[in-house]
C-alpha cells in the first residue's frame, strides 16, 4: 500500500476580508504616498456636426440657385411670389413704383453682401418702403466676368417672406447691374 503524505489543510477563510489579508501578507508597501493619475482626456469634439453646418452655410452661400427664375422678355431675371398680381410685376417693371430705397454691394463678399441685404430689407420694412433698389454690380471686375452676386441676391431675395417681387432694375437705374424690390406692406 503507497502511503500519500498528508498535506495540512488550511482551512477556508470565510470573509472577503479574510480573503484580502491573506491575499496581501506578502505585500510591500509602497516607498512614495504619490499616485499617478492619467490626465482625463480631451473634451470631445463634434467634429461631424461642424462639418454639417459649414456644409450648409457653403451651399447656402454660394450652391446653386434656389428657385427657377423665370424671365420674360429677353435675359432679364423677374420673379414673384405666388399670388401677386403679374401687373404688379408688369408695373415694376415699367417704373411705376417709386423706389423709396438703395443699398450698394460693390466692394462686398458674400458673407458681408447677405448681412447688408438682410439689415436692409428688415430697415426698409420697419420704414414702410414698398419699392426699394439693391445694386450689386455686373461682376465685369469677378473672374470670368461672372456676376456672382447677381445671382445670390436674387436667391437670397426669393427666401425673403417680405419680397413680393422684384425684376431688373430699368437702365437708368443701373440696368443688368441691380434689382428692383417689391416689399410686403408693413402690418
Amino acid at each position: 500500500m503507497s502511503s500519500v503524505p498528508s498535506v495540512a489543510k488550511k482551512p477556508f477563510p470565510s470573509s472577503d476580508s479574510e480573503l484580502f489579508r491573506k491575499a496581501v501578507t506578502d505585500a510591500v508597501p509602497l516607498a512614495s504616498d504619490r499616485v499617478h493619475h492619467e490626465p482625463p482626456p480631451p473634451p470631445a469634439i463634434p467634429r461631424q456636426r461642424l462639418h454639417d453646418e459649414k456644409a450648409a452655410l457653403d451651399q447656402s452661400l454660394c450652391g446653386p440657385a434656389l428657385v427657377d427664375l423665370y424671365l420674360e422678355g429677353g435675359d432679364e431675371a423677374a420673379w414673384r411670389r405666388d399670388g401677386v398680381s403679374s401687373a404688379w410685376l408688369r408695373d415694376l417693371r415699367r417704373g411705376r413704383w417709386v423706389t423709396q430705397g438703395k443699398l450698394d454691394l460693390h466692394g462686398m463678399n458674400r458673407d458681408e453682401a447677405r448681412h447688408a441685404v438682410v439689415s436692409f430689407l428688415r430697415e426698409c420694412r420697419h420704414r414702410g418702403h414698398r419699392c426699394v433698389r439693391i445694386v450689386h454690380g455686373k461682376g465685369l471686375s469677378s473672374p470670368g466676368r461672372e456676376p456672382v452676386l447677381k445671382k445670390l441676391v436674387l436667391g437670397w431675395l426669393t427666401q425673403r417672406s417680405e419680397v413680393l417681387a422684384f425684376c431688373q432694375a430699368r437702365t437708368v437705374e443701373g440696368g443688368a447691374g441691380a434689382v428692383v424690390v417689391l416689399l410686403a406692406a408693413p402690418k
